[in-house]
């Protein structure tokens, strides 16, 4: 980084890219221009802090840019828009290699076009550890926002995506145990795989007006759900059987660990939660796991879970010392 400096490396981060539709003008003047065709558009930021909720001896550095992305994109799906642009801000020493930056920048921009989107500026500074702070625009295309606040009672809990999964990668590494055996559920920790399509296509449907509320699962199932039962102001009750994933009993019985844990509060699997109007039918990439009920607070087959919903920012310890990197 030191013997390039920071134009020539903007030029090499940008050089052959090309831009989303909606980005109007990209890098290379004081400002992006992104398209707002409806007047509106749905805005999101998300920092990674190296060694808080990365490693660089557990991820690759595209690992790292795509995640970076798909933490941001898949919140502006969860508020219902169509992901259009991205601008990020790198903040890393001097002395970072050039192939570190590369490898971020090609994880970015794959991820951003798994998204239908692209990267349309940014920032580079000088800074002690390795920081990437991502804004996310998304296009509502005319639609109301689904937000968390919209729960109603009698309605269906349901999710898309893999739960529990990124936490049993995180498991794994923590345990230090031989990553040949866990490859599925390590990928599923360093690159999250939003089901964008699941949500933006039902959206799409003649039924979506059932679609009452959507979050993206991130800090936890439990977490999650809980923050929209708050919104909302109704109560939620989860299946344990229909939450459960068989797929990770093996992986906990090796590790000593409880899968209904991981899934439950593990969070970072960026999975979509949302109620549907009772009856409704689920688009495909659905599937039920609960209902919402009169009263406050999520419980799992009626007992209130003991113990952690999820993850907190400001809880714990650094996860350089001993804590999971989130």
């Amino acid at each position: 980084m030191r013997e390039l400096g920071e134009f020539a490396l903007i030029e090499r981060i940008n050089k052959g890219r090309v831009q989303a539709p909606g980005v109007l003008l990209g890098p290379g003047d004081d400002a992006a221009l992104v398209a707002a065709p409806d007047g509106r558009f749905v805005v999101t930021t998300d920092m990674l802090v190296q060694d808080r909720h990365f490693r660089l001896d557990w991820s690759s550095a595209e690992d790292i840019g795509r995640k970076a992305i798909a933490q941001n994109a898949a919140d502006v799906v969860a508020m219902g828009a169509v992901p259009s642009a991205f601008v990020v801000a790198l903040g890393c020493p001097a002395d970072t290699p050039l192939e570190l930056i590369d490898g971020l920048a090609d994880g970015m921009w794959a991820e951003a076009a798994r998204a239908g989107a692209s990267i349309a500026g940014g920032d580079l500074v000088r800074s002690r550890d390795l920081v990437l702070s991502v804004t996310a625009f998304g296009d509502l295309r005319g639609r109301a926002p689904r937000t968390r606040a919209g729960a109603r009672v009698g309605d269906t809990i349901a999710v898309a995506g893999r739960l529990g999964w990124s936490a049993a990668g995180l498991a794994v590494l923590t345990a230090g145990a031989e990553a040949a055996a866990f490859a599925e559920v390590l990928a599923a920790h360093r690159v999250p795989q939003p089901p964008y399509t699941s949500v933006l296509d039902a959206l799409q449907l003649p039924g979506a007006d059932d679609l009452h509320a959507l979050t993206d699962v991130s800090d936890g199932l439990l977490a999650d759900l809980g923050h929209m039962a708050e919104s909302s102001g109704v109560a939620m009750d989860l299946d344990a059987a229909a939450v459960a994933d068989p797929a990770l009993d093996p992986i906990a019985a090796l590790l000593d660990a409880d899968a209904a844990q991981w899934i439950l509060t593990g969070g970072e699997d960026h999975a979509f939660a949302a109620t549907w109007a009772a009856g409704a039918a689920l688009p495909t990439g659905w599937r039920a796991i609960g209902r919402v009920c009169a009263g406050h607070g999520v419980t799992v087959g009626g007992v209130p879970w003991s113990g952690s919903a999820g993850w907190e920012s400001f809880g714990g310890v650094d996860s350089a010392v001993a804590d999971e990197p989130r």
